[in-house]
């Protein structure tokens, strides 16, 4: 990964020698990537864009007084000069010693100075051998094709990038230096010398400049952002209270005005003038609550569209371009095809897509691991590739973009690929499959093998490949990050890697669920489908249950017991989320199911440790906590509960499992009373429907079969009294049971509510949990028929 940036306002607070690693490292890079295309194509834009880097890093070392880095500079400066003046060819050897003075001016900017003079006592010997290549660059034998070394080159770090290997140093007499480039002949081709050792990587010690502390102050503003938003979403149930209080209002002057007619049908004008000015002074109020309300309905607008306008700001300061995690790979690429006898290049893609920077460091080592692959499992050698009819150069094509709201990336190369055929052979020869079974076996089936540990196709152990050990890393990672990676080859034309991913582990989408009287999310990349289950569609077999999905039996499992969190609630149709895949695939079942959000994630305190079946925590746009479920984790336990053979039962045995639950419509305005009665009857076996006002109420109590009406009296369009008054005058309707709970606890108001027909009058503000329910048993006994 890159290191700083040079910021764009005052620098007056980093040292000569920080401005001289920032300036080093943007300058290497830019002769890195120019290096490698001018190997291919000596245009003279790039020469020239070579030679000011250079001239530039001579510069600014002379400032700081490295003069080792100076000299490295001055030496490559001049080999540009005479490439742009036709005097050098910069061909593959020639550009390899380049390259390894590239690395030591980086190894060297990111020294401190306390440790300059070790390192260079340590590296003289290398350092010297370089400046000498480089100056007798023009004399260096080329052979016809490269020469593999005896070691591939190693995997890069993140910063500075490795050396390249099997770099030739030059004759032991160089030319003097002032003919270094006069009329340099084509030199006579020479057995290729030893290479120049490699430079160990040096740790960077660059200090963080001050002000630079993007990752926690990013997580902070973002946690500080979700809390707006959740702030701003307060502000719905203080509207809602403001509409129940115009209701009202309205009521009570719709009240005055039927006594203002009543008193002016008497005739008295005392009381008609009393009438009409409490007429005239309530007045303004009905305008004041109408004014008020559109102005509070618009202040919540605003804070919502600046809650959410910081969210994403912040989440924009966390995204980097592709390009700053994948910069050094076309050198790895480079350095390691050269070291195999090798022509790969690397082409990238949509390298300005952005992505989120954790995730960008986290995917690095299995993109590099995917590369390394590439050139040495797929791509062919080049009498192999001349013998397909392909050319002599392999290519890879490494690319990343943004497609339905996911991180698409893409590495596919133009080799040899991979034989299924091979595969089956050695899925059998290591008998994790019979030869009937792997014949049935599709090719995605058979692709899958590939990331399973210690399976490999290579015959020989290198130190590139062989072990079986790569592929199962590169699976566990990805979907470490909630996501997934897919295989797909065509033998003789390539192998193609599709990795998706989340555009960000800061705000993650998930399926919120209700378990055990608690809300849980599970990641949306996670769930493969939410289905709901009849409990007649359960089958038992060895005390294990299951359902038909797609041809297929899938164990159900109850998301309570797997949580630790006791017995889940007996419905008629269950919610399951079917989760995993292959032998591994389950169907969770849960309480309630209670829709999509976009949760910022919160890490939970290192104090508790790994919580089991748990990966971070966030908070619901009502503030309401909620945890978010490591899916890997639960079907671990999953997998253990089947293994112990301690799955509770979700079917009733008997005649219970055919009993049909009774249902329940609760009418109520209020979202909090809705839902507080339904969690309460769901949890005591009811099946529970809801409706949102009076006229809903009427609605769905003519169109379902409901064994009790649960209804408030103060409602929009349609009030609770009115709801009973046309429940008991229908004709198919008149013995439904009906129950009003209010906060009107007046004796004039219960004596009004039972007058309408009401089989039980019951006031909000008295009532506790058992109440209610106990008042349900009165009427209609128990949850099934």
């Amino acid at each position: 990964m890159s290191g700083p940036r040079t910021p764009d306002g005052d620098l007056s607070q980093f040292s000569m020698l920080e401005l001289f690693r920032m300036e080093a490292e943007s300058q290497t890079q830019a002769l890195t990537d120019c290096l490698l295309s001018v190997e291919r194509h000596a245009e003279p834009a790039t020469l020239e864009a070579m030679m000011r880097a250079a001239h530039s890093i001579k510069g600014a070392a002379a400032i700081v007084g490295l003069d080792v880095i100076v000299q490295l500079a001055h030496g490559m400066e001049d080999a540009f000069i005479a490439a742009q003046h036709g005097l050098l060819k910069l061909s593959p050897n020639r550009v390899d010693v380049l390259l390894a003075g590239v690395d030591l001016i980086v190894q060297c900017s990111h020294l401190q100075e306390s440790g300059l003079q070790g390192w260079l006592a340590t590296q003289g010997d290398t350092i010297r051998r370089t400046m000498e290549a480089i100056r007798g660059i023009a004399f260096l034998p080329e052979p016809v094709a490269p020469v593999p070394s005896a070691a591939p080159a190693p995997a890069p770090v993140a910063s500075p990038a490795p050396l390249a290997p099997a770099q030739p140093p030059p004759p032991a007499a160089p030319p003097p230096p002032a003919a270094h480039f006069a009329a340099a002949p084509d030199p006579v081709p020479e057995p290729a010398l030893p290479a120049l050792p490699a430079v160990p990587a040096v740790p960077a010690e660059t200090p963080v400049p001050r002000g630079a502390r993007p990752a926690v102050q990013s997580d902070r503003l973002l946690s500080l952002a979700g809390e707006a938003r959740i702030a701003a979403h307060q502000m719905q149930p203080l509207i809602q209270a403001m509409q129940r209080h115009k209701r009202h209002q309205a009521a009570l002057f719709a009240a005055l005005d039927d006594l203002n007619e009543a008193i002016g049908r008497t005739g008295d004008p005392v009381l008609r003038e009393k009438a009409a000015q409490v007429l005239h002074r309530g007045q303004p109020l009905r305008q004041f609550i109408l004014g008020h309300m559109g102005d509070m309905e618009q202040y919540e607008r605003r804070l919502l569209t600046v809650a959410q306008g910081m969210v994403d700001e912040v989440l924009a300061l966390r995204m980097r371009p592709f390009r700053d995690g994948v910069h050094h790979f076309p050198r790895m690429v480079r350095d390691l095809a050269r070291s195999l006898g090798k022509d790969v290049r690397l082409e990238i893609r949509g390298e300005e897509t952005l992505v989120d920077r954790d995730i960008l460091a986290r995917i690095e080592s299995p993109l590099n691991h995917m590369l390394r692959n590439a050139v040495d499992h797929g791509i062919e050698s080049a009498d192999a590739r001349a013998r397909a009819g392909k050319p002599p150069h392999g290519t890879i094509v490494l690319e990343a973009r943004h497609r339905a709201g996911m991180l698409n990336v893409e590495i596919h190369d133009d080799g040899g690929g991979v034989d299924p055929e091979r595969i089956r052979s050695a899925v059998v020869a290591r008998r994790m499959a019979t030869q009937a079974m792997a014949d049935t076996m599709s090719h995605a089936e058979l692709m899958q093998f590939l990331f399973l540990p210690a399976f490999s196709l290579k015959t020989e152990v290198t130190e590139i490949s062989g072990r079986g050990v790569g592929l199962d890393i590169v699976h566990d990672t990805i979907r470490e990050q909630n996501g997934t990676v897919r295989l797909d080859s065509v033998p003789g034309r390539g192998f193609h890697t599709h990795i998706t991913l989340p555009l960000t582990q800061s705000i993650v989408r998930s399926l919120v669920v209700d378990v055990g009287g608690e809300a849980y999310a599970l990641p949306i990349v996670k769930v493969e489908r939410v289905l709901q289950v009849p409990r007649t569609d359960i089958h038992t077999l060895e005390s294990k249950q299951f359902f038909e999905y797609e041809g297929e039996h899938v164990g159900l499992v109850s998301a309570a017991q797997a949580l630790d969190l006791g017995e889940m609630t007996h419905q008629e149709l269950l919610p399951v989320i079917v989760l995993g895949s292959g032998a591994h695939r389950y169907g969770l079942v849960v309480d309630a199911i209670r829709g999509e959000h976009s949760l910022a994630v919160h890490s939970i305190d290192p104090v508790f440790g790994k919580l089991r079946d748990i990966a971070a925590a966030a908070l619901l746009n009502d503030g309401e906590p909620v945890l978010i479920l490591d899916v890997p984790d639960l079907l671990m336990s999953i997998d253990k509960l089947l293994a112990e053979g301690g799955l509770h039962q979700l079917a009733r045995a008997g005649s219970t499992a055919r009993r049909r639950m009774k249902r329940i419509l609760v009418v109520d305005d209020s979202l909090t009373v809705r839902e507080m009665e339904r969690k309460l009857l769901t949890g005591r076996g009811f099946e529970v429907d809801i409706a949102v006002d009076g006229m809903d109420g009427w609605n769905a109590a003519r169109s379902g079969d409901y064994d009790l009406v649960i209804t408030d009296v103060d409602m929009p369009r349609m009030d609770g009294i009115e709801l009973v008054n046309l429940i008991k005058k229908d004709l198919h309707l008149h013995t439904l049971p009906v129950m009003i709970v209010s906060y009107k606890d007046r004796p004039e108001d219960r004596a009004r509510g039972l007058a309408a027909g009401a089989d039980y009058y019951l006031t909000k503000g008295s009532f506790h949990d058992e109440t209610l329910l106990d008042a349900v048993a009165d009427l209609i006994g128990d949850a099934f028929r």
